[in-house]
């Protein structure tokens, strides 16, 4: 749905049909489909205003409307795939690094990141955060990588700004990765 929207137009497609249009592509790339007309059955039972009232074929129509806006192209590479060897490579596979970073890989899909960044720099952004958070110096292997830092950097930005307006970790604690962060 995010993908769509960053394309098309909230008044071009109705949300409201979009949503659960999502959800049922979702289900068949997934290959756990969803039937439309069961769908459809719990949309009408749960909502009960005129505004939700879709039958299947809208649901089918919506589909191939956004099939070819998303240039048929379903498939999505995620931050964690890459995430468990970087964290071997850079020597910091022990349990609460891994946990931090991996929580902080599952924040980013709060955001837009994923729509805007190759998943391996997201990963690489997580980990940077983590070891600022952590205080774990791991400028050498960063510059071994041969990666872009500022782009790591404005990632791991990114991803402070998120928490910070959602107050998720402290004051302190933000400022400090804050100033670390800094050129």
């Amino acid at each position: 749905m995010r993908r769509l929207y960053t394309r098309k137009s909230m008044s071009e497609y109705d949300p409201r049909l979009v949503g659960p249009t999502c959800l049922y592509l979702a289900s068949k790339a997934e290959e756990s489909t969803v039937q439309a007309r069961l769908l459809v059955y719990y949309i009408k039972k749960i909502y009960s205003d005129d505004k939700h009232r879709y039958e299947i074929k809208d649901i089918l129509e919506m589909e191939m409307k956004i099939l070819e806006a998303l240039n048929y192209y379903l498939v999505v590479f995620h931050p964690y795939r890459s995430l468990p060897q970087f964290l071997q490579d850079a020597g910091m596979n022990d349990i609460s690094m891994t946990q931090l970073t991996w929580g902080l890989v599952n924040d980013t899909y709060k955001m837009d990141l994923i729509l805007i960044h190759p998943p391996h720099l997201i990963a690489l952004a997580c980990i940077y955060t983590a070891s600022v958070y952590r205080e774990k110096d791991k400028t050498a292997w960063f510059e071994e990588l041969r990666v872009d830092m500022n782009v790591v950097k404005n990632i791991a930005m990114e991803i402070l700004d998120f928490y910070e307006s959602h107050r998720l970790i402290t004051d302190e604690r933000v400022a400090a990765a804050f100033n670390k962060l800094k050129p």
